[in-house]
């Protein structure tokens, strides 16, 4: 009952005529209000330092405990001694602190994103009810009961499978599971609570992305007012292209999880970086289609205005260029002084705005939104490159090419 009234009271401040600053992917779910009622969380996110060090308290403190009980932790008593484990620590004290945090990042960069809708004019008087009815529906799918329940029987469900056969039956003695799959006592706890914990953090991020994407489509089916003239050149949604840096976390979480994957691998395996240039490539491509595609739904409609921009603005610009061409080329205007008409001015303004038409991108995805996802996912992985080249020739073939 908490849950609904507030999400009321939310939603009656966004279809209001104030600001929308309510609007959040983030600020809802059951997780979220269990963390409020037991002051780990405001309604702003705050006490982040808090949730970071419980979830790591949670997931990766017991396993080190019981690996020092069980002398797991370093020495030779297994292969693979919990404090050699790459995949581990950057599993529970890299990606899940990641996958916290970036929540209050994402919250207060797409905050804004349903006010710059309206108080930019793209949302026409007649559409406002799709427009409300899309951040009603927007917030109840986030503060679902349901889907984090979901959620959770999806992860011991199929992710307790999976995790299993992945992870119970290894090659070599290790600190979690022996030869024949039976699980160490912080095995149990990995298996069953902190491997769990990590992918309902993932997953809950998923379904937060589905939310995201489907509340952009929901807007990209209303005709909204975009202009062709606009100076962005995106028809006036240049402020979506911000919205992706949001995502830099995300992409490096996943960076770091699979760093971490291959890191464990060259170092116990002897295998070589090189050997997964097409997991590094598939992550990186993964990443651009997770966090950009959703904007490609504005394309028809962009590229629809760019369109007709063009059959608006071509003739009005030839009807001027043929009669300035007319006025000072064609007839003999010896007696009118150039110097200080407003026809070349205006000749020259219409040339701009017409350019502007004309380059008009049908996508609100930008170059530096691509860099900046792929960049971010491949920022944990970069340092691996140190197992192909020591760091000194590194650094001596680079100061050579430099110099």
């Amino acid at each position: 009952m908490e849950i609904r009234q507030r999400d009321n009271a939310v939603v009656d401040r966004l279809s209001g005529a104030g600001d929308s600053e309510e609007f959040s992917v983030v600020l809802g779910g059951p997780l979220f209000q269990l963390f409020r009622k037991a002051h780990l969380s405001g309604d702003a996110l705050e006490l982040g330092r808090q949730r970071l060090l419980l979830v790591v308290t949670l997931s990766w403190l017991p396993l080190l405990v019981l690996c020092l009980l069980q002398g797991t932790a370093l020495g030779t008593t297994v292969a693979v001694p919990f404090l050699h484990d790459i995949e581990a620590h950057a599993r529970f004290l890299l990606v899940i602190p990641l996958l916290i945090g970036a929540e209050l990042i994402v919250h207060q960069r797409l905050r804004f994103v349903a006010s710059q809708f309206r108080q930019r004019g793209l949302i026409p008087e007649d559409a406002r009810p799709r427009f409300e009815a899309a951040l009603a529906s927007t917030i109840r799918l986030r503060n679902s009961v349901l889907a984090e329940v979901a959620i959770i029987v999806f992860v011991y469900g199929v992710g307790l499978q999976w995790a299993r056969s992945q992870h119970a039956t290894p090659d070599v003695a290790t600190w979690f599971a022996t030869t024949e799959g039976k699980l160490s006592p912080a095995g149990v706890w990995y298996v069953y609570f902190s491997l769990p914990l990590t992918q309902f953090l993932m997953l809950r991020w998923y379904y937060r992305l589905f939310i995201w994407a489907r509340f952009l489509w929901q807007v990209s089916r209303i005709d909204l007012r975009l202009v062709p003239t606009h100076p962005d050149r995106i028809g006036g949604l240049g402020f979506l292209g911000g919205a992706t840096a949001a995502f830099a976390p995300l992409a490096f979480a996943h960076g770091a999880f699979v760093s971490a994957w291959i890191a464990s691998r060259i170092f116990l395996h002897h295998a070589a970086l090189l050997d997964f240039k097409i997991a590094i490539i598939a992550v990186a491509g993964w990443m651009l289609i997770l966090f950009l595609s959703p904007f490609l739904v504005f394309s028809p409609q962009l590229a629809r205005v760019r369109r007709q921009g063009e059959r608006d603005y071509g003739p009005l610009a030839g009807r001027y260029s043929q009669q300035f061409d007319d006025k000072w080329v064609r007839t003999d205007k010896a007696g009118e002084p150039l110097l200080g008409s407003g026809d070349i001015q205006s000749l020259a303004d219409l040339a701009n705005v017409y350019t502007v038409v004309n380059t008009m991108r049908t996508t609100p995805i930008t170059r530096q939104a691509v860099i900046q996802v792929v960049a971010s996912t491949l920022a944990p992985i970069a340092p691996l490159g140190l197992t192909m080249m020591p760091l000194g020739e590194a650094v001596k073939l680079l100061f050579g090419i430099l110099t």
